[in-house]
């Protein structure tokens, strides 16, 4: 069996990646996909956990944009999360690998609430963490709630599934031409405004020096690629 080149990884999915072309909500069939493709990843020994986002079902910022409050935008945005870490959760042990699911918000009928060592013990027995409900604070995204809980859980590294290949000069929907990096550093990202993930997700895997790697979760196999060291993606790392 191949070497791994990271033990322990958090792995940021956003909501949308459960949604499939049915545009809302949730996709069993792309469910079972993603369930199958971090079963895989699991067989090569890497310690896994998930932060999942809640923009399939609902996105705090652009309810508040439309004159909701922005804290309880937040909080249901919190909610969507923990929704799909459920629907995920489920898929995973249909295909026999053992998770839990920890919240930030306390919802024990439901899920585990969030303690570290309690995740870093269940890591190192060989279940999938799943950790939901964001921060568990208003305005912060599940893009620093990924990097908090990367660095909490003593990662290696981010992995970023996204529906590109990874990091461009620009928007490669709209701009034939856009150049993907291979690599680029915090600092790049934060100046150039390069679309990673948030400023302060970047700016607290820049302190912590924890690399974060984007790349596009929607090919078959490319995440396992990604654990083995191959060189797919952008690969955000410091100077």
């Amino acid at each position: 069996m191949p070497t791994p080149a990271y033990k322990r990884v958090l792995i940021k999915l956003s909501g949308e990646a459960l949604v499939g072309e049915q545009g809302l909500g949730i996709d069993p069939e792309v469910v079972e996909t993603i369930a199958i493709e971090l079963k895989a990843c699991k067989e090569l020994g890497v310690q896994l956990g998930i932060v999942i986002g809640g923009g399939n079902i609902f996105r705090g910022l652009s309810a508040s944009a439309r004159g909701m409050d922005r804290v309880q935008a937040d909080y249901m945005g919190m909610l969507a999360t923990v929704i799909n870490a459920m629907a995920l959760q489920d898929y995973l042990e249909r295909n026999n690998v053992f998770t839990r699911v920890q919240t930030a918000i306390k919802m024990e009928q439901l899920a585990e609430p969030f303690i570290r060592r309690r995740a870093i013990r269940h890591l190192e027995k060989g279940r999938v963490v799943i950790f939901a409900g964001g921060t568990g604070n208003p305005y912060f995204t599940t893009d620093t709630a990924a990097s908090l809980r990367a660095i909490e859980i003593e990662a290696d590294a981010i992995l970023k599934g996204t529906k590109v290949d990874g990091v461009y000069d620009d928007d490669p929907a709209k701009n034939p031409n856009a150049k993907m990096f291979e690599r680029v550093t915090y600092l790049d990202v934060v100046n150039r405004g390069l679309r990673v993930m948030d400023m302060t997700a970047v700016t607290l895997c820049m302190d912590n020096n924890l690399p974060i790697v984007v790349f596009n979760l929607t090919k078959p196999g490319n995440l396992k690629k990604v654990l083995l060291g191959e060189n797919i993606g952008t690969k955000v790392i410091g100077d």
